[in-house]
């Protein structure tokens, strides 16, 4: 691929007559995102984006809140690479700035503001635990941990819900609170 083919990808030997800041996606060492980013906020002209989402996760104790990466083992920096390639690659937590043989792709800056704006300024998405009828959730805890169920009715004010589930072969309506169901979909 030549530099031709490509406007968004630098070539660290090349010489740019633009400039060289940009947003660069950084792969971290696994479940060090978070290491990777406070790290290299400490540093003098380096900018850093690291998406999360937060929500229920179901476990034999229940619904417990978790926090985890939107884009597990990455996260995005804007630096001039020219100036500060090495220290942000050496960074404790990163285990490199994800590039393609010599070339190493940035990320438009229209990207990130788009991911910016859907997740807030506290780079915390939080999945709400409203339930609706038709959410496919999971229990937690208790007698029915970890099956599968259909939210048929939410009863606002009593906390709780009744679920269809398969049970011993037949669907069965339960009746639980909310605090026993995560929505399914979430976690790795």
């Amino acid at each position: 691929m030549s530099r031709a083919d490509s406007s968004d990808l630098f070539t660290p030997d090349a010489s740019n007559p633009g400039s060289t800041v940009a947003w660069f996606c950084l792969r971290s060492q696994p479940k060090h995102e978070h290491i990777a980013a406070s790290h290299l906020r400490k540093m003098e002209e380096v900018e850093v984006f690291n998406p999360r989402v937060r929500f229920a996760r179901a476990t034999r104790q229940g619904p417990v809140w978790v926090t985890e990466a939107l884009f597990p083992n990455y996260l995005f920096a804007k630096f001039d690479w020219q100036n500060s390639l090495a220290r942000v690659h050496y960074a404790p937590g990163v285990s490199s700035v994800v590039h393609f043989g010599s070339k190493w792709p940035t990320i438009p800056d229209q990207v990130v503001e788009e991911i910016r704006t859907m997740i807030g300024l506290e780079e915390v998405h939080v999945v709400p635990k409203e339930f609706t009828p038709g959410d496919k959730v999971k229990v937690a805890g208790g007698l029915f941990h970890g099956l599968e169920a259909v939210i048929t009715q939410v009863m606002p004010g009593r906390e709780r819900v009744m679920i269809l589930m398969d049970f011993l072969g037949r669907q069965t309506a339960v009746e639980v609170a909310t605090h026993s169901i995560v929505r399914e979909g979430f976690g790795r």
